[in-house]
């Protein structure tokens, strides 16, 4: 079908109102023709062609591609003859303009609003838009009060993102009383109620295919754009077949293997970023997001690049009962803190027990302590542990109180920490321990050199289970995505390996020679959000 606009002269023709109309009480975005014409409205491939410069996938379900994926989704391609038709079968009333909300400051999102604006514009849908200021969360979050049968928010539609580690993230919010701009059902309750009742892997796939599929026709958030993660590498790297996947998540990436080439003092050293400007970021929030948690701690298990558990790390192997209420991790022999301390099952225990007690932990890890046996009685202190870990020599078993469908997947990205170091500190001052100048780990790399906000130098393990790592030095400096010394660094010769989702980072590295740019799908899926609750009157 013919495109019936180019970006560039798009955005120039559209000229921004400043003003804003809110929709009746009787909201059209209830009635899911309205919704899926919306869809068909905007040609986001080439949105994604042309403003985000082809790093970028169209979207036809809020999981990205993958191993999770529903196969046959309607992808709403661009069809505005489609959404005219769909439009009058519903009643639509042309006189109404549609309030979108945004929260990012970059240019990009300005030039994406001026785009949508023209195609909704062409199929007789008029917006206008605005950037939200202030509490952004309670804008976008905020819940209706009980009983109510109107929306507590004041937009029609909210154009923003949903990050996962856990694909239920993307959609347990979709229940009754979670949502803040769909009403929730009790179809939706028992398709979410699916998702989080087995931890079996098969069952799991086959209820985010039904809730995708029923997504799919409903559109509760009209999907748009899966935002990729890209790896890049220099030319002096080789990974030996090591795996590309989601980087940040993946542990499982081969690197004892890794080679660099020799360096003019016949050195093997390799060079990357995400370096501590005054402190190492502990690895219980933002798990995987700097070189030294991926590369100075060890986890349980493993996770493959789709972020699937696959086997263990420190465990020598696990096993889950066959009610998913219980799993047990049967420890390696011989384990060695970076410092020479036995690692041990109370260092896992300890570890979990002191998570629950720290503020800010990733939220996938506090739902499956949450649940775990006697943790209600630890948190509210009435007892000094946890009784659902128990611990018999290297055998670690947590027996669960509820069912947690990504257990796994939280021993696959929590690594315990040395509870000889950090087992009698002050939980609500865990980040400012003096640790986390130079944190001990049980990693293939230990902390050799710390210069905060300079660089931090990383060498092999000797005592490491899985054996000694073949680069004899890592080297990282403290830049990240966004980061100009990310491109200085790359020409230099001075950035080997790394992660980024800048599309910025991805065009200038791509034209470097000595450079690599591989893309890897990620759960991050760029969305609108339709209100489809009752206006208020």
């Amino acid at each position: 079908m013919k495109k019936i606009f180019g970006i560039a002269a798009l955005i120039a023709a559209i000229q921004v109102s400043s003003s804003f109309a809110f929709a009746e009480k009787v909201n059209q975005l209830s009635d899911v023709r309205v919704r899926q014409a919306i869809a068909y409205a905007i040609d986001m491939e080439t949105i994604a062609d042309t403003l985000l410069e082809g790093k970028a996938i169209a979207a036809d379900s809020m999981i990205p591609n993958g191993a999770w994926k529903a196969p046959g989704l309607d992808n709403y391609g661009y069809n505005p003859d489609k959404a005219r038709a769909l439009l009058k079968d519903a009643g639509w009333d042309d006189t109404q303009t549609l309030d979108v909300v945004y929260y990012y400051g970059d240019q990009l999102t300005a030039d994406l609003m001026v785009a949508l604006q023209a195609y909704l514009g062409d199929v007789g849908i008029k917006i206008t838009y605005r950037k939200l200021e202030g509490d952004v969360g309670g804008q976008l979050g905020k819940l209706a009060t009980a009983g109510s049968e109107t929306s507590a928010i004041e937009w029609d539609m909210a154009y923003g993102a949903k990050a996962a580690l856990a694909l239920q993230e993307y959609y347990n919010g979709y229940q009754s009383g979670k949502n803040s701009y769909s009403p929730g059902s009790a179809q939706v309750d028992k398709l979410i109620s699916r998702i989080n009742g087995t931890v079996n892997v098969k069952e799991q796939k086959q209820a985010f295919v039904d809730f995708e599929k029923y997504e799919n026709k409903n559109l509760t958030d009209i999907p748009l754009y899966y935002q990729q993660l890209f790896v890049y590498e220099s030319d002096r790297i080789n990974r030996h077949g090591g795996s590309y996947g989601n980087e940040q998540f993946n542990y499982d990436w081969g690197l004892l293997d890794w080679t660099v080439e020799a360096d003019k003092d016949g050195k093997r050293v390799a060079y990357t970023n995400t370096a501590p400007s005054q402190f190492f970021e502990h690895p219980w929030l933002n798990p995987g997001i700097t070189i030294q948690q991926k590369i100075t701690f060890d986890r349980l298990l493993t996770a493959d690049g789709s972020l699937v558990p696959t086997k263990g790390q420190l465990a020598k192997s696990f096993k889950v009962s066959k009610d998913g209420m219980s799993v047990s991790f049967e420890l390696k022999k011989d384990l060695k803190w970076h410092d020479g301390f036995d690692l041990t099952g109370s260092d896992v225990k300890g570890s979990v027990e002191l998570a629950m007690k720290v503020p800010g932990i990733n939220a996938v890890f506090a739902k499956t302590f949450e649940s775990i046996e006697g943790a209600q009685d630890y948190t509210s202190g009435g007892v000094k542990g946890v009784s659902g870990i128990v611990v018999d020599g290297r055998k670690v078993t947590f027996n669960f109180a509820t069912l947690d469908p990504n257990m796994l997947l939280t021993f696959s990205q929590f690594p315990p920490l040395p509870m000889h170091l950090l087992g009698s500190v002050n939980p609500l001052e865990f980040q400012q321990q003096s640790y986390w100048q130079n944190p001990v780990g049980s990693g293939p790399y230990k902390i050799e050199e710390v210069q905060m906000n300079d660089f931090v130098r990383y060498t092999p393990f000797a005592d490491y289970h899985g054996g000694i790592a073949k680069i004899g030095e890592i080297v990282s400096f403290p830049s990240g995505e966004n980061d100009a010394n990310v491109l200085k660094n790359a020409a230099a010769g001075r950035l080997d390996f790394g992660f980024t989702k800048s599309v910025g980072d991805v065009k200038a590295l791509e034209a470097m020679e000595n450079m690599k740019v591989v893309p890897a799908d990620i759960p991050y899926t760029r969305s609108l959000r339709m209100n489809s609750y009752p206006k208020k009157p």
